[in-house]
Parts: structure tokens; sequence; C-alpha cells
């Protein structure tokens, strides 16, 4: 059962978490009581964290594998708007890696960033295949031709295009992975319809923490579709019974250093 632990002595009864609850279930403080979820609410927590995050004096903790609980450090993550503009806006998608591999370790600290991205409900149903061996992406992209080379002269959107992709394949040049070393996956169980969105914002997490551990990323698109409808691509990622493949990325060291900023369509707004 999930509750709320409350320091009595840093405590200052503000009522700041009774405010910020996402399902409404903290009873506030006052004079003479803490803050509390009542034993009849507590199934309906949702374990977002939001009375844990926004508690100023840092009184009060969820119940929530409390041992795990990390100090945030004054300042920590405070970055001036100038930067971060220049950091989204220097974001490309990378079509060309060196071939040393990015370390496991690496991997997994921008993975559990990833941990944090919002989702429905808190629902968090983002799992990862993390394909590490450059020889396995290269059968994945394989495969991906496979899938492609089925929808030739088919009704399928993409029957005229396949062949100019299939073409190059054959012609020594990787036109699904890039050469990537490395693939991520972000799998979603096939019975949540809210699932598919979790998982695209949990790769946008990957995608835009990656530049700061020295990765380049491009969205796997070709791969993403092929695994959808694939079995013989399903199979050689290991998609667990039950999940499916919400989408792809392609990553590794990028091999060129990003020196400018292209430009973009204007920003077109509608007030209302």
């Amino acid at each position: 059962m999930v509750h709320i632990l409350v320091d009595p002595e840093l405590c200052t009864r503000c009522g700041i978490c009774s405010a910020v609850c996402t399902a409404g279930i903290i009873d506030p403080a006052n004079e003479n009581t803490l803050p509390k979820i009542p034993d009849s609410k507590t199934g309906m927590c949702i374990r977002c964290g939001h009375c844990e995050a926004f508690c100023p004096s840092q009184a009060l903790l969820l119940n929530d594998r409390p041992d795990e609980k990390v100090l945030l450090p004054a300042g920590a993550g405070t970055i001036a708007r100038e930067d971060m503009g220049y950091y989204l806006r220097k974001r490309r998608s990378v079509r060309r890696f060196l071939k040393n591999p990015v370390p496991k370790k690496t991997i997994l600290d921008v993975l559990d960033i990833c941990r944090y991205a919002a989702s429905g409900g808190n629902g968090q149903p983002v799992e990862w295949i993390v394909v590490h061996n450059p020889g396995k992406v290269k059968k994945i992209a394989g495969l991906t031709i496979e899938w492609m080379e089925t929808l030739v002269d088919s009704t399928h959107p993409m029957s005229g295009y396949v062949p100019v992709l299939i073409g190059a394949w054959e012609s020594g040049s990787d036109v699904i992975c890039r050469g990537a070393p490395h693939l991520v996956i972000a799998t979603i169980p096939e019975n949540n319809p809210m699932a598919q969105t979790d998982a695209i914002i949990a790769l946008t997490h990957f995608d835009i923490a990656a530049p700061a551990f020295g990765i380049g990323t491009c969205w796997a698109g070709f791969v993403a579709m092929a695994a959808s409808s694939h079995e013989p691509l399903r199979k050689e990622l290991g998609i667990p019974l039950g999940r499916k493949s919400a989408y792809a990325m392609m990553f590794g060291h990028p091999q060129y250093r990003i020196c400018g900023i292209p430009r973009r369509k204007p920003l077109q707004v509608t007030w209302r």
C-alpha cells in the first residue's frame, strides 16, 4: 500500500503537497495534523511523486522504494535559456557513425534518464531492447530489406519507393541503419492504446539526452515499420510475447562534429 512519509521536524504545513497531488487525495495539514493520504484513497495513488518533488522543505517522501531516494543538489539541472536553445537547435539526425562502440554503461546512463519521461497515468509502460552488436544491427537492416521486398507491386504506400532502397542495399549502401553500430527499440504492451505516445516521448528523451554523452542518433523509421509486421524481424529482435515495437532509433558515436545551425520554416502561431 502506497502512502507518504512526512518528517514532522521539516514539514512547514505549507499545503503544497495537497495542491499539486495529481489524484487530489492528500488531505492538507493543519495545526494538529500532518498531510496524509486516507487509507480509503491509497489505491488511487499513481506514484507520480509530485508531492515529494514539489515539497520545498523536502519533508515528504513517497513510500515507493524510499531507499532509492536521491537528493537534488541546489541548482542541479538549472540551464540558462540561451544554452537550452542552442543545445536543442544543434540537435541533428546523424547518419555517419564511427565504428567504435558506445560502452554499455553509457547507454544505460542515457536510458536511466528516459525512465523519467512522461507517461499516461504514470503507467511507465516502456521497456527497452538494445541491439549492441553491430553484426546484429546489419542483420536487422537486411531483414528490413526483406520486408521491403514483399511490398513491391503491392498496394502499400511505399510500393513505388522501395525498389530504389532495395537497389541501393544490393549495391552495398546501408540505407536502413546507415552503418550505425547500435539500435534501441522501445517496446510497449500490445493492449495499451496510450503506450505508443508514451514510447515516443521516452525515445525523444533518449534523442535529446544522447548528445550530452557524445552519442549521435537517428530515428529508424524503416526498421520501426518492418518490426510492426515482419515476423522474422520481430523474432530477431526478441520482442516478448504480449509486447510490440513502438519505434526504433539508431545510434553511435558521430563521425562529424556539428558546427552550425541551419534555418527552419518561420514560426507559425495562432493565438485564440
